[in-house]
Formats: structure tokens, C-alpha cells, sequence
């Protein structure tokens, strides 16, 4: 069953973005094209590709490999192919999620037509460094924004934005997929066991995220040793994947657990592709990063399964968290705060979040496919 525009009329619509290897943007990009032929459109994605190309075209959509990632000025050198790209296929609308693509496409409309051109949408999924290069996310007919926190960056550091065109879209987790009170399958369990003895009679809290000096990896050591300190039988597992450039930092931090002596109370796990098994088997899931989160997206999938999170009540994480936990909000780099709250968490005296879908993957898409069609509907400039 179709759900094309209110016309009725199938649009075609290319995403780009510069890879299709992992992460948050590239997830939400396949999630959008899923929705995009769920509902009858054509649904086309620009990339350098990557690991999800695979995964893209299983599930209807098409994918145009092109270099479209590269942080310097060879990259004007695609403007031209892409404005071909774009005579050719003829897309309704170019969905520019990332500041190399969106350059790029940008650049390549100028040269068109305005009459019979693609319109453009943008996706401000980060908050930028503020630059004129950084700018281009806010020249969409229409620019989506991932938060509320993202929405007030683009206030406070864009005036030229039109306000009136910035749809705050958040982003979602599907229920269904990431149900409350999920348990694993038996063979995944005793695998996992099996890998993991040493969180066997153990309360288990999580720090997900890449391996980056942004994501707090100091500070929950430090909280791991000082709830160790009061006795508690709690075990750190630190869930995430690091890139080459990274590894010196990955030392640093195995290092730092050796010297606090937590070897045997801290573990690494890598990239891991069953977060949600993964979520399952703790006690409380942390968001810790030094920076505000544009949204925080590993809060919301550990909320939705009924385990309590909790992070610095800032950027995205404190939007989640203020509307679905309100317990796991916490003053941003109060480590003191940090440790009392843990303890009520541990102890039940916290409670456990509700089950209350709110930011749900439907939503989003929903909306998302809504600026689509008010996009193509509206007059070209």
C-alpha cells in the first residue's frame, strides 16, 4: 500500500551524504529511504558508499556512488557531475545532509533552471563549528532540525536563516524494534555469558559511543571506582568503535583503568552490532559527553526497552530525558550528582522510565515524507 503526496503524485527524492559506513546520519538516511519506498516514491541516495550500501538497495532504494566526502576543494570538481546527475534522474527534491553534499549540490543547482530545478531540503544534524562553510546547512527551502537544541544553534548563530522555514524533526526509535522489557534469545545469552563471565552476579552500567575524548570515558571510570569504593558489585562496559586515528586514546584509556585498578571492573567491548541485546543486560545506560548532544539517540533506545538512563540534563540527551526520565537527568559535569544518582538508580529508589513512545522512528519518518510534499507542492522561487 502506497502513500504518496496528497496530489497522488510519486516524488523522487536523492538523499546525500558522504559515506555509508556507520553512525547516526547515515541511519537516518536509510531510515528515511525505507519510508520513502514504503510509501510509493522513488527514493535515491548520493554517497562515497560504504558497509550499508548492501543493506540500502535490499530495501528498495537506489544508490549513485560518488565522491562526495572529501574536505577539500577537490570536491568542486563534482559539482558539474552532480548537476548531470540531477538533469538526468530528475529528482523532485535534493535532501543535503551533510556540508561537503549539501556544498555540492547547492553549488550545482545555482546553474539550473529555478523554474524546473530539484528543490532543496537540508538536515542540520550537529551543532557546527559557526563559519560561512558551516552556513550552507541553512540554505534548504525547508532545514530540519534534529532538536530543539538544534533548532535554537540555528537561532542564535544564523540570523540570515529564515526561522519560519526550520521544521524541528527529532529523531526516533521504532518500538517494535526496541520493545520495553526486551529479552534476548537464549543462544545470544549464552554466548554472551560466555564472552562476559565477569559480569556474572554484577550490576551493569553502560557508557555506549565511539572511542573520542569527547564522550566522558574519564569521568565513568572515575564514577566505576567510587561506586566500587562503597562496595558495590557494579561492572563498567564501555561500548563502542574506535577508528585507526583513535587508537593512541584507546591505549590512554586502557591504561587509566590498569592504574585505577579496574581491570577487572571495566571492559572494552568495541563496535557492536546488537545494541539493543547488548542494552538489555544492564542496569543503567550513561550519556556523559563533555559536549551537548544534538540529540542522543542511545539514551532514547535504552528508555525504550524500560532500562533507566541518565546524562547531563543539556542538548538532546536533556530534551529525552526531561520528557521520559525525568530521574536520569542530572547537572552537566556534576560528578558528585552523577554518583547519588547512579546509587538511587541501583538501588530501584529511581524507579524505571515509563513506557511512553514519544520520539518513535514512525513519527519522524512521517514527518519527514510531510515536508517532502509541502516542498514539492510549494511555488519555485
Amino acid at each position: 500500500m502506497t502513500d504518496t503526496t496528497e496530489s497522488g503524485r510519486r516524488l523522487t527524492i536523492m538523499q546525500t551524504l558522504p559515506a555509508l559506513h556507520s553512525g547516526g546520519v547515515e541511519r537516518g538516511t536509510l531510515e528515511i529511504a525505507r519510508a520513502l519506498v514504503a510509501a510509493g516514491h522513488r527514493s535515491l541516495v548520493v554517497s562515497h558508499g560504504g558497509r550499508l550500501v548492501a543493506q540500502l538497495e535490499r530495501e528498495g532504494s537506489e544508490h549513485i556512488a560518488m565522491p562526495v566526502h572529501r574536505k577539500s576543494l577537490a570536491s568542486l570538481f563534482q559539482i558539474r557531475p552532480f548537476r548531470r546527475l540531477l538533469e538526468e534522474l530528475k529528482p523532485d527534491i535534493v535532501h543535503a545532509r551533510s556540508r561537503i553534499p549539501a556544498w555540492i549540490a547547492w553549488l550545482a543547482l545555482r546553474r539550473m533552471d529555478p523554474a524546473t530545478r530539484p528543490r532543496l531540503v537540508t538536515t542540520v544534524h550537529g551543532m557546527y563549528s559557526v563559519s560561512p562553510y558551516s552556513a550552507i546547512m541553512t540554505k534548504g527551502e525547508v532545514v530540519i532540525a534534529v532538536s530543539d537544541t538544534v533548532r535554537d544553534y540555528i537561532r542564535d548563530n544564523y540570523p540570515r536563516c529564515d526561522q519560519a522555514a526550520v521544521r524541528v524533526i527529532h529523531r526516533g526509535v521504532d518500538p517494535a524494534e526496541f520493545p520495553y522489557d526486551y529479552q534476548p534469545a537464549p543462544e545470544w545469552l549464552a554466548r554472551w555469558r560466555q564472552d562476559y563471565p565477569q559480569l556474572a552476579g554484577k550490576q551493569v552500567i553502560c557508557l555506549p559511543g565511539r572511542i573520542t575524548r569527547l564522550k566522558g570515558h574519564e569521568t565513568f571510570m572515575t564514577l566505576i571506582s567510587a561506586l566500587k569504593a562503597r562496595g558495590l558489585p557494579v561492572h563498567g562496559l564501555i561500548v563502542g568503535g574506535v577508528e585507526e586515528k583513535k587508537k593512541p586514546y584507546l591505549t590512554e584509556l586502557e591504561a587509566r583503568v590498569t592504574s585505577l585498578g579496574l581491570t577487572q571492573d571495566i571492559s572494552f567491548t568495541g563496535l557492536r552490532s546488537d545494541i539493543r541485546e547488548v542494552f538489555s543486560q544492564c542496569q543503567l545506560v550513561l550519556s556523559l559527553s563533555t559536549k551537548p548532544e544534538t540529540f542522543g539517540r542511545t539514551v532514547l533506545e535504552a528508555l525504550s526497552l524500560g532500562v533507566p538512563a541518565a546524562g547531563w540534563e543539556r542538548g538532546g540527551v536533556g530534551e529525552i530525558l526531561r520528557a521520559l526520565y525525568p530521574a536520569g537527568a542530572l547537572t552537566p559535569l556534576a560528578e558528585d550528582e552523577l554518583e547519588q544518582r547512579c546509587l538511587a538508580v541501583l538501588s530501584g529508589q529511581a524507579g524505571r522510565p515509563a513506557d511512553k513512545p514519544v520520539f518513535t522512528l514512525e513519527r519522524m519518518c512521517a514527518r519527514t515524507l510531510a515536508v517532502y510534499a509541502e516542498v514539492a507542492r510549494a511555488p519555485a522561487a
